[in-house]
């Protein structure tokens, strides 16, 4: 095989093992916590950053979302009790989202879910 065809298929096989784990991580989340990868992924990173309030713009560029499914995901958590969205005082074009107590509650039940899943698919 040559040198550009090793890359794609070691290219392809990250995506496979990928879309695997991302669709069992998917399905437990949602039937043990009602969260999707998604959300979940978003409470993880205003949990496991320094503080847990961050613009949105800030978490976009952490994230894997567009700015746009960023935006709808974080909808969900605000309808959902989850996150609390709040403009910015001196600059009203920014946007916070901060965890709520049901945020962080919610995240360390699902935080235990995520890990079973990893340990079991990626060993």
């Amino acid at each position: 095989m040559d040198p550009e065809e090793t890359l794609v298929e070691r290219w392809r096989s990250l995506l496979t093992s990928y879309n695997e784990v991302a669709g069992h991580l998917e399905r437990a989340l949602q039937e043990a916590h009602g969260l999707t990868l998604s959300e979940f992924e978003t409470l993880d990173r205003l949990v496991t950053q320094e503080c847990e309030k961050r613009r949105m713009q800030d978490l976009a560029d952490v994230m894997y979302l567009s700015q746009s499914a960023l935006s709808r995901t974080v909808g969900r958590l605000v309808t959902g009790g989850l996150v609390a969205r709040t403009h910015c005082e001196t600059d009203r074009r920014g946007v916070f989202v901060e965890l709520t107590d049901e945020g962080r509650s919610r995240h360390d039940e699902a935080r235990k879910t995520r890990l079973a899943v990893l340990a079991e698919h990626l060993k």
